[in-house]
């Protein structure tokens, strides 16, 4: 996504419409071209060609070094998704042979509630309690799909076993910084243990978003109904109900923006009843999320010690993590039992 104040001139977009022409889609002048605010990953631009929307993905004019691989991949998920039931943006064309890797999609009538609420959800509290059960089925209906749909895409075999390791070596890493005195998280090893001790035992693979959250969701805006999940650059084949772990784990930021959300048994259960997965262990999960998302945030607040982050950002993400860490004790307690 791209701020407002992108400039869409840097676009060519004479070559584009000649490689939609080869693409075989309608014809015609590009016109109401205008960029899609949001964040600062990558570049979107709206616009419309032989009568119909487009969205265009590409990465910035910088790239980041993986910016063209997470296109790729995001290109290959969608593709993926594009014939199934899954609320996710539907995929037009890619271009992921040449760099920069570019796509177009279909534009989602919809909106993100971390933004705002429009009418009838500002003032219909059913419509908002709704809400919280639409973001679970359809997360649940991601569930369902089979992954072989991707095929090599991730690494199922020991994905659990392979998580509390992977964060440990990756919050270790950031003893590198400069300045950086090493993480103060009250609980940090104890949850560590708790994770390793009460590891699921199996698992059945499945597509993972891998940063399910509201602020991921987009809503349809006359209801409750989910139109689109956006930021697929996390997804791979893993535990599905990790993702249902990550939904529980920042459920109370969720508040803020939509009041009246359901309570998380309330969504556990509405999950349940839609899934064939065993959520006899989703406390584990939970705190897996916690702990996880703890270690990332945790990333910037070290940044901050040396100077590659405001400092005022660092100590509100480390205050967070602390949070996280609290709220995976709550569930280590059997607060979703």
């Amino acid at each position: 996504m791209t701020s407002t104040h992108i400039d869409v001139s840097v676009i060519d977009f004479d070559a584009l419409g000649a490689w939609m022409d080869a693409e075989g889609l309608p014809g015609g002048p590009i016109t109401g071209t205008a960029p899609v605010p949001g964040g600062t990953q990558n570049v979107m631009v709206r616009f419309e060609r032989g009568g119909r929307p487009y969205i265009l993905r590409r990465p910035p004019l910088h790239a980041r070094r993986k910016s063209n691989e997470v296109l790729r991949r995001e290109a290959r998920v969608l593709a993926a998704l594009r014939d199934t039931p899954v609320a996710a943006p539907r995929l037009v064309a890619a271009q992921t042979e040449l760099e920069p890797v570019f796509y177009l999609m279909e534009p989602v009538d919809g909106f993100n509630p971390s933004t705002g609420l429009p009418e009838p959800h500002a003032s219909d509290p059913a419509i908002r309690h709704r809400m919280g059960l639409e973001a679970a089925a359809a997360l649940a209906e991601l569930g369902r799909v089979d992954p072989g749909v991707l095929p090599g895409f991730g690494r199922p075999e020991g994905f659990l076993e392979r998580q509390v390791p992977r964060w440990l070596k990756e919050l270790d890493s950031y003893g590198e910084l400069d300045g950086y005195p090493g993480p103060d998280i009250p609980g940090l090893p104890e949850t560590a243990d708790w994770l390793t001790r009460n590891l699921p035992r199996t698992f059945t693979p499945g597509i993972m978003h891998g940063d399910y959250h509201f602020a991921n969701l987009m809503f349809a805006c006359d209801g409750p109904r989910v139109a689109a999940i956006v930021d697929w650059e996390m997804c791979t084949i893993g535990d599905p109900l990790v993702d249902l772990g990550w939904l529980l784990a920042t459920w109370p930021s969720n508040n803020g923006h939509v009041p009246g959300l359901p309570q998380p048994r309330e969504i556990i259960s509405y999950y349940a009843a839609l899934s064939e997965r065993d959520l006899s262990a989703v406390g584990w999960y939970a705190v897996m999320a916690c702990f996880k998302l703890g270690i990332v945030l945790e990333g910037s607040h070290a940044r901050a010690f040396a100077g590659k982050a405001p400092k005022d950002i660092g100590d509100l993400l480390h205050a967070t993590t602390l949070g996280l860490f609290e709220r995976a004790r709550e569930f280590m307690a059997g607060a979703l039992d």
